[in-house]
């Protein structure tokens, strides 16, 4: 049990201080200003239900995709640093209409999820950084303990409760925006949208950094 508690207190540490939920609601107020409460809540829950299935996907099985399509997780992080980039610039650059009363009506209820998986969940939530690490932390996982029963279920535990933080975090994200009004949200989205195209950047070069360095040593 006192190795099972150490497990869980490991993914959470390691896992949700990358993940942030807090730190992202108003990346996800900023690309969901159009969306009116009832469905933003709604598209917060797929949210965290697809960063589950991410996260629990890449703990178990995703050293092995990766070792199958011959993928680097440095690679992982350029492309996924470049999506977020991409992201953050078309809402720094978007114009404030998209979030009044009309354009939220203009949305069907079939369309509230066309975005929950990408962008929203990967890489806007899960991102290449908890990826990676939760990557690591599997494979370390499976060398010592081989996915012991308990290990398989305190890394479920783990995931579940990141999960429903994101869901939380999201989901009540749109009373922020009211206590602050839409002058001040259109502060923050902007600064939130610029703040985004900055940890791309520093995604993608933390991936290139270390694709020099691998290319150094091959060549030394």
């Amino acid at each position: 049990m006192l190795e099972a508690a150490k497990n869980l207190l490991l993914i959470l540490s390691a896992i949700f201080p990358i993940v942030d939920p807090i730190g992202g609601s108003p990346f996800f107020l900023a690309l969901t200003g159009e969306y009116s409460s009832d469905a933003r809540k709604a598209l917060s829950w797929r949210i965290a239900i697809d960063s589950f299935v991410l996260l629990v996907g890449s703990y178990f099985v995703g050293t092995y995709i990766l070792a199958f399509f011959g993928i680097s997780l440095p690679v992982v992080q350029v492309g996924g640093g470049m999506v977020l980039v991409a992201m953050g610039w078309a809402t720094l650059m978007e114009n404030d209409e998209g979030c009044d009363k009309s354009a939220r009506k203009s949305i069907a209820p079939q369309d509230v999820f066309h975005r929950a998986f990408y962008p929203l969940t990967l890489p806007l939530t899960v991102g290449p950084g908890s990826i990676s690490v939760a990557i690591t932390l599997g494979a370390n996982a499976a060398r010592r303990h081989t996915l012991h029963p308990l290990t398989i279920l305190t890394a479920l535990v783990a995931f579940v409760l990141i999960a429903f933080s994101i869901f939380l975090c999201y989901g009540f994200a749109d009373r922020l925006a009211r206590t602050l009004g839409r002058t001040a949200m259109t502060v923050i989205t902007k600064l939130a949208s610029f703040l985004l195209v900055c940890i791309g950047v520093q995604i993608s070069w933390n991936g290139i950094k270390e694709l020099l360095e691998s290319v150094a040593l091959h060549v030394t």
